[in-house]
């Protein structure tokens, strides 16, 4: 194997970084790919799909709306900030965490830069997701609120390798890669 090949194998800490990366660049652009569709298929014409129907709405708020109220420019600000935060915290954390703590990470990730997208173009976040009986979300919200539980579950169960020094982890075993 090449010098360049093993920097990023899979146990390496880039190769896990790189993992941790396309992994949530892949939930943003699943649900920004799906919220273009939703402008246009659902504008005007919900779909009714049973227990959830797609219907189209837009929210200038954070979770729940809060915040609706507040200008465009803070809530960007606000959502951008912890979206950034979340970011470097997966970056940092992703050469030593587990598989379900990265899948996690990337899925908080993601959703949050996808709503950010989102919501830089007109202070508002496209949701289509209607259930009659909770307020209309997105894919993005869906995989922050699974991203946050399956965090829970992790750091419950504890399966973080640390990378200690002089473990077999941190001497280049690929582990659970």
């Amino acid at each position: 194997m090449t010098a360049a090949a093993t920097s990023v194998s899979t146990g390496s800490p880039w190769g896990r970084r790189l993992r941790w990366a396309a992994a949530a660049t892949g939930v943003a652009a699943a649900d920004l790919g799906i919220k273009a569709w939703a402008r246009t298929a659902l504008d005007g014409s919900p779909i009714e799909a049973g227990p959830v129907d797609l219907r189209l709405a837009f929210n200038p708020g954070a979770a729940f709306s809060i915040g609706s109220e507040a200008p465009t420019w803070v809530m960007l600000t606000i959502t951008a900030v912890i979206t950034g935060v979340i970011a470097v915290a997966g970056w940092w954390i992703a050469p030593r965490a587990d598989v379900l703590t990265r899948i996690a990470l990337a899925a908080i990730g993601g959703g949050a830069a996808a709503n950010v997208i989102d919501r830089a173009a007109d202070g508002l976040v496209t949701d289509y997701l209607h259930t009659g009986w909770w307020p209309t979300f997105n894919l993005a919200d869906s995989f922050i609120v699974l991203g946050a539980g399956a965090l829970v579950v992790s750091t419950l169960i504890g399966t973080s390798d640390e990378r200690a020094p002089g473990s077999p982890q941190a001497a280049g075993d690929v582990g659970d890669d």
